[in-house]
């Protein structure tokens, strides 16, 4: 259940909690909408701690100065390993 049902859960809840007034034998709409309300409440914490972990933070890339007074020379004859060439 992603963010959008937690909040609809919490809208609902509260719309059956203060909005209705509604006698159904048996079931009390009060409670049933504080439980939405409560189930919501959950998912959002627990989807707001999910998502702060899955954030990734990528380094700043260092610039790559390209120096034209050294021209890079990148051809290998396979007998050195390209220092002091």
């Amino acid at each position: 259940m992603g963010l959008g049902g937690c909040i609809i859960l919490i809208a609902v809840g509260a719309i059956l909690t203060f909005a209705t007034d509604w006698d159904m034998q048996g079931v009390n709409l009060d409670l049933v909408g504080i439980i939405f309300m409560i189930v919501g409440l959950i998912g959002v914490a627990t989807f707001s701690s999910i998502a702060r972990r899955r954030r990734v933070v990528v380094p700043p890339a260092t610039p790559v100065v390209d120096d034209p007074a050294r021209p890079h020379h990148h051809t290998r004859d396979g007998y050195g390993d390209g220092y002091g060439v």
